[in-house]
């Protein structure tokens, strides 16, 4: 008798064990995606173009919190702004990366996949010295873009703070920071505050992050509603202080200084380095146009060599800022407001390749402002072929770390005021997971609206909740077989010996 209970439970053992497994399978299927989604979007910057394929799973409501970098694709040659007088290389620069579009995304998915351009800095500052020039470039660009089998829905300029909020939506999207997906299939919103966001571009900086002080600026206030939740956000993008803008800045520093002589001395440059710029390669831009000599021929040739003087370097860098006035009750710098910083921050694009370089090549460690002040000096300081010996793969950028790296050091410490105990706050990034952090991603998350404005329903896919609790009644169904067969056996041995 004991062996036939033995045997049936030893069944149920079985067939709980197989319903366990069947039912694993039948979860696993149902959270296989049948298909994806994707989207394009171009992002072109002052100095180049990028091509970004984001993809998201097909079955998923509201499209929501899922969307990851299928693959990306640098343009060749310089940003399209670059182009203004010939708009038509402008659109044939893009055609390398939309062909890789066209193999790295699906076929049958060519006309339903989305496909944005959005110009930041650079073409802002054509658009405002000839606003013809850069409707010509962007028509060119569309109409590349248009011969291409994808839904095209436009090439557009960004505002300054279109483009800082966008890169702040990035951000706290792919930190999961607005929204996240919990393990048992539901929404919820995590108990954590959001990232500010810092972008160093080519032509334009853009700090952006949620505060709970009163914006004395209406300018720089924008109040977003994404799931349901309000967020109070303060942003600001400074025109003609990114890192190549600054770097034509700081050329003119420094020829100025010397009075536009033929031969000049760079602080600002490695000792041992040297070569001729013309003078149409610092002053063709509004960014440096008020500081043209008067006498400006833009053939004409000087002749730079480098000295490698901190000091002296950081005297230039800081003159391109202006703390004398503001008529707010606080201000960063060049009299725009800023509230007082608080929470964490994010630190991208030229802020992490900065930085970067600071670890990975001159290998110092950057944990307060002194790390990175201490890290500057060791740049300027370094001779040019000690430089190359360093990096020979970065030879192009090698000369220009000194002044970009004074000026990341003034524009956190002060111009946005991060100090001794806020500075450890920020981290330098360029990837969250697999995907490149910047405006790009959050920018079709908005034109698609991929982010709800209301609160997500909080059941998706499959009810998991349900299939948890049908998993814990077959292990308790297991267990308490397992626990009859053990009482049977010891009842039958303690039966035999007596």
């Amino acid at each position: 008798m004991a062996r036939k209970v033995i045997a049936v439970l030893l069944l149920i053992c079985f067939l709980g064990i197989v319903g366990v497994l069947l039912l694993c399978l039948k979860t696993k299927d149902l959270r296989e995606p049948p298909g994806f989604k994707y989207g394009i979007v171009l992002d072109a910057g002052s100095s180049h173009t990028a091509m970004f394929i984001y993809k998201w799973p097909a079955d998923k409501e509201n499209d929501t919190g899922i969307v990851s970098q299928h693959s990306m694709c640098d343009v060749q040659g310089g940003g399209i702004s670059s182009y203004a007088e010939n708009p038509p290389a402008a659109g044939k620069s893009l055609k390398q990366c939309l062909d890789q579009a066209v193999s790295d995304v699906p076929k049958e998915r060519h006309p339903l996949t989305p496909l944005y351009l959005g110009a930041t800095a650079g073409m802002r500052l054509l658009n405002l010295t000839d606003a013809e020039a850069s409707d010509r470039v962007l028509s060119a660009v569309t109409s590349t873009l248009k011969s291409y089998p994808f839904d095209f829905r436009g090439a557009k300029i960004l505002s300054g703070e279109d483009e800082g909020v966008f890169g702040w939506v990035t951000a706290n999207y792919l930190l999961e920071n607005f929204i996240k997906y919990g393990w048992i299939g539901q929404w919820f919103r995590p108990k954590k505050p959001t990232l500010g966001a810092m972008d160093l571009g080519g032509a334009s900086t853009q700090i952006t992050f949620e505060t709970q002080d009163p914006i004395e600026d209406p300018q720089n206030g924008v109040m977003l509603r994404l799931y349901g939740q309000t967020y109070k956000v303060y942003t600001h993008s400074f025109l003609c202080y990114g890192r190549d803008q600054i770097l034509r800045r700081v050329l003119s520093k420094v020829m100025k200084a010397d009075g536009y002589k033929t031969s000049v001395s760079n602080p600002c440059w490695p000792k041992g380095y040297q070569r001729n710029l013309k003078l149409q390669e610092v002053y063709n831009s509004p960014c440096t146009a008020a500081e043209k000599p008067d006498s400006y021929d833009p053939q004409r040739t000087i002749n730079m060599s480098g000295s490698g003087d901190t000091a002296q370097c950081l005297l230039h860098v800081d003159s391109l800022f202006s703390f004398t006035s503001c008529s707010f009750t606080r201000c960063s710098f060049d009299g725009v407001f800023q509230p007082g910083l608080s929470g964490n921050f994010i630190a991208f694009s030229a802020f992490f390749y900065t930085v970067d370089f600071i670890q990975t090549v001159m290998k110092r460690r950057v944990a307060s402002p002194a790390d990175l002040n201490t890290a500057a000096d060791a740049i300027c300081s370094a001779e040019w072929p000690e430089l190359r010996l360093k990096a020979p793969e970065q030879e192009k950028w090698l000369p220009d770390y000194c002044a970009v790296a004074n000026f990341v050091y003034l524009l956190i410490t002060k111009g946005y005021r991060f100090d001794q105990s806020s500075f450890p706050n920020i981290a330098f990034q360029k990837k969250a997971g697999d995907t490149s952090i910047g405006w790009a991603l959050g920018y079709m998350l908005n034109l698609t609206n991929m982010i709800p404005a209301e609160e997500v329903g909080f059941q998706k896919g499959a009810n998991y909740s349900s299939w948890v609790v049908l998993v814990v009644l077959f292990v308790a169904v297991i267990l308490m077989a397992l626990g009859t067969v053990f009482c049977l056996l010891r009842s039958g041995k303690q039966h035999r010996t007596m």
